[in-house]
């Protein structure tokens, strides 16, 4: 339960992201599998275990399958939510909020137009903030 306990941010993004997964200690490590609907979703817990935990090599072994193929996660908006506050939540640069508002253009006139209840694309990382 330690490690779990240590990882409980990855838990909990694991759970904002949907993903369904199981957990168990086993061999001094956590280990987390299960699947999530896209490989951005996989790629925003993989963020948080490599930003926050340093020992994580020695500590976690992550099995997750995707689901989905298409590239894009998604988001529903919430109140407080806006364009560049997602890019910087999710990308870590809020001036890459141009990428999800090129991304929604079918559903978005002006990036700073955004509406409680709308699901919006993610682009992944790879695309938003190319290397």
């Amino acid at each position: 339960m330690a490690l779990q306990n240590d990882y409980q941010d990855v838990l909990d993004v694991a759970k904002n992201v949907g993903a369904k997964i199981e957990t168990r200690e086993e061999n001094g490590k956590l280990v987390i599998k299960g699947s999530v609907d896209h490989a951005f979703d996989r790629d925003r817990m993989w963020d948080q275990i490599k930003a926050k935990h340093p020992k994580w090599n020695d500590e976690v072994m992550v099995m997750l399958t995707v689901t989905h193929a298409e590239p894009y996660g998604l988001h529903t908006v919430k109140s407080g939510d806006t364009l560049s506050k997602l890019a910087k939540d999710i990308y870590g640069d809020m001036k890459l909020y141009t990428k999800i508002f090129e991304a929604n253009k079918d559903q978005l006139k002006d990036p700073d137009h955004i509406k409680v209840g709308q699901v919006l694309k993610l682009p992944p990382k790879t695309i938003a903030n190319p290397a």
